[in-house]
């Protein structure tokens, strides 16, 4: 199992703070720096476009994948995404991973006056949009004809790094986006989830790709991860709960009780054993990558300490 970060860019991040989390992750044997991709979601601050600040990185790094976790799919045209992850893939010499969802945040997307149709639409536009980028990466480029958008004779250049940019889908929801990540995904990346219902959507993505004939070994597994992992168990409970007083912004909380339900929830949090005890138990249901979300955006501390002392152990995880 590899160790990697996202970083919640609408949260207060700024040039500054994205080059040393960049070139910390870089250096510390991190496997891949991932940026959400927001405007905005509890509150709204300082904050980087989600592509250009994976092109810096893509320039000022050697090795880490790179990628958006995940790209709501009315925020731009599947024409933009297309091109600027093309780009990207080019520039970081093949390390870019397109990750595509297809949004949650109402609010968000009212606020900067972008249309929010159903849920059913959404996906809809995203299976198209999978067709879009995959027709303007192409060799010889292509048309793309369907319900929401049409591609005629185009040959986007330059092409992408990898013969085969991957798409990761991200999203949990057992008859609509597992299907997707069954027919088309390279990974599929989940939230947080309790063990045993992991288990239970990795069983109904397995369903789904029998249903669509293809191996579900094709499919890389990752999963966000709610968690500061640092020496101190008191530091992790005190990271995870100013992720919590940001988004939900609780009157109180206190440790202990909060410790028990937050792993009832699926979030990991204890000192370094517990984690790498958590972590075992998805590493044998197949989980290949943990992405854990980083906070602390002033220093490089928590990414060296994930990528120095908890990723050489995380490596030796893996399914039986």
């Amino acid at each position: 199992m590899d160790v990697g970060i996202v970083i919640e860019g609408q949260d207060g991040l700024d040039w500054k703070r994205w080059r040393l989390m960049a070139r910390t992750a870089d250096d510390s044997g991190i496997a891949s720096l991932f940026r959400s991709d927001h405007f905005f979601c509890a509150r709204q601050a300082d904050s980087l476009e989600a592509y250009i600040s994976l092109a810096l990185a893509a320039a000022e790094t050697t090795r880490l994948r790179l990628g958006t976790l995940v790209t709501p799919i009315m925020f731009r045209t599947p024409v933009d995404i297309g091109r600027m992850a093309a780009h990207i893939d080019a520039l970081s010499g093949g390390r870019f991973v397109l990750g595509l969802g297809i949004g949650w945040n109402e609010e968000e997307h009212g606020a900067y006056g972008l249309p929010f149709p159903s849920v059913s639409e959404r996906f809809e536009r995203l299976e198209e949009a999978i067709g879009v980028c995959r027709t303007l990466w192409s060799p010889s480029g292509g048309s793309f004809r369907g319900r929401y958008f049409t591609l005629t004779d185009v040959d986007c250049r330059p092409k992408p790094a990898s013969p085969r940019l991957p798409i990761l889908i991200g999203g949990g929801g057992e008859r609509r986006a597992l299907r997707l990540v069954a027919k088309y995904a390279d990974e599929w990346c989940s939230e947080c989830l309790p063990v045993g219902e992991y288990r239970r959507k990795v069983e109904v993505l397995e369903r789904h790709c029998e249903e669509l004939s293809r191996d579900p070994r094709t499919i890389r597994r990752s999963m966000v991860v709610t968690a500061q992992v640092v020496p101190s168990a008191g530091r992790v409970v005190k990271g995870v709960l100013k992720h919590v007083r940001d988004t939900v912004r609780p009157s109180h909380a206190w440790h202990e009780p909060f410790q028990v339900t937050s792993r009832l929830g699926g979030f990991l949090v204890g000192g370094r054993q517990q984690i790498l005890d958590s972590l075992a138990q998805y590493a044998k249901l197949g989980l290949q990558e943990a992405i854990f979300r980083h906070y602390d955006f002033d220093s490089g501390a928590g990414i060296e300490y994930l990528g120095r002392e908890i990723g050489p152990v995380v490596r030796t995880l893996g399914a039986p």
